[in-house]
This record gives C-alpha cells, sequence and structure tokens, in this order.
C-alpha cells in the first residue's frame, strides 16, 4: 500500500446478517483490511435499514434472508430505482437462486456474493462497491448467462440491452467484454490484459454507452447472448 492509499479514508461497512457468527466472521475479516472498517452491524432488515440511512456507510452487505424486513426489500428501500440518493448495496447470501439474483440486481444491488465465495472476493466487493463497480460471484453469473442465451429469452434483470450496439465496440472493448462475461473484477481485467485499471475502467464506460447497459451485468449477458463470450 502507496502512501497515497494510507492518506485515504477507509471505506465504511455497515454488516445486517439474522446470524452472530456470520456477522462476526465478516467483521473479523473485513476490520484487518487497511482500507476497510465496519461501521455497523444489524441483525434485521429493518434495523439495517434505519442504521444506512443514519450512518451513511459507504457500502451495506445485506443477507437476504433476516427478520422483519428480507435484504431483497431492505435492498430496494436503499438503493432502487425510486430512492433519490441510492446507496451502494451488495447482497450475500446462502441461497444461490436465479430469483434473488434477479431480485437483488433488479432492486439496486451493485453486487451479488454467496457467502462461500470466500473472504478476499468479500473484500474486493467492498472495493468495487465503493468505486462505483460491480462484482457477482463468478459462479452465478456464468451460469446465470448461460441459462439466459439457452432459454434465448432475457431474464428480468438483463432485459434492457439491445443486441445491436449503437456504434461497433473496438477490439480492446471486446476483449474487456468477454472478461467481464466470466466475472472478473476490474482488476483482474487489468491483470489479464496488461493496462491499467482507469483504461480497464474507460473502456467499460464506453462499453455501457454504445450498448444502453446500466451496469456490466448487462454488458456480461450481452456477450451471453450474441456469443461474444468465452465458451
Amino acid at each position: 500500500m502507496n502512501d497515497r492509499d494510507r492518506d485515504r479514508a477507509p471505506i465504511r461497512v455497515l454488516i445486517a446478517d439474522d446470524q452472530d457468527m456470520v456477522r462476526t466472521g465478516f467483521r473479523f475479516f473485513l476490520d484487518a483490511q487497511p482500507d476497510i472498517t465496519v461501521v455497523a452491524e444489524a441483525c434485521d432488515g429493518e434495523e439495517a435499514v434505519a442504521l444506512a440511512r443514519r450512518l451513511r456507510p459507504d457500502v451495506c452487505l445485506l443477507d437476504i434472508r433476516m427478520p422483519k424486513l428480507d435484504g431483497l426489500e431492505a435492498t430496494r428501500m436503499l438503493a432502487g430505482p425510486d430512492v433519490a440518493d441510492p446507496m451502494r448495496v451488495v447482497v450475500v447470501t446462502t441461497f444461490d437462486l436465479d430469483e434473488y439474483v434477479y431480485g437483488a440486481l433488479n432492486g439496486g444491488a451493485c453486487g451479488f456474493l454467496l457467502k462461500d465465495s470466500g473472504p478476499t472476493l468479500l473484500a474486493e466487493a467492498v472495493r468495487a462497491a465503493a468505486v462505483g463497480d460491480s462484482l457477482v460471484s463468478p459462479s452465478v453469473t456464468v451460469r446465470l448467462l448461460k441459462h439466459v442465451t439457452a432459454a434465448r429469452t432475457p431474464a428480468p434483470a438483463v432485459a434492457s440491452v439491445p443486441l445491436e450496439p449503437q456504434e461497433p465496440l473496438t477490439e480492446r472493448e471486446l476483449d474487456v467484454v468477454r472478461l467481464v462475461a466470466l466475472g472478473h473484477t476490474n482488476a483482474e481485467i487489468a491483470a489479464s490484459l496488461f493496462v491499467s485499471l482507469s483504461t480497464v475502467k474507460t473502456h467499460l464506460t464506453s462499453v455501457q454507452l454504445k450498448l444502453s447497459a446500466r451496469n456490466r451485468v448487462e454488458v456480461a449477458a450481452w456477450a451471453w447472448q450474441t456469443g461474444r463470450a468465452p465458451q
């Protein structure tokens, strides 16, 4: 970590999960990161929404199955399309169900992780969300989008992407798209293509504009639906 990174304020995180052991484990690992700090914990959805609105953390980690208010509804209340000042939400769950993925992404979540994805991916999802990126568990991304391709019908979360871009993508943009389709983070794409992180972000912004895509999941869906994703 360089001097510039040390000078930055840590990413402030709220953890919401009805299991004490899960919250403790997440807090232990995230607080050990030099650039992340846990500022609050909640054991149900109502408490999570109240704390998030009061403390305005940089990233909210929400479980799906919680008492009083489930994580999908809490996500819509904090990050949904009708929220004036949406927050950055990452849904973390044990349950690998397509309807949960659709519900989370349509509700405004910028990430979707399985709890068995591992602590490293959890930290990467927090960092990605904090800078406006999104990260979805690679296994979820690939399975979901293969299903969308096989069915030949767009899933609810990726329905708005036209098959033909407004203008052709460059070869380098297509390289980025292929890696996005596999669930890679921007940092992983930068390493794979031997370019800077800012270059990846520039390419991805251009791709989203050309495809009229709201997020990288829609970019990935376009890649799978049009045969651009690696087989």
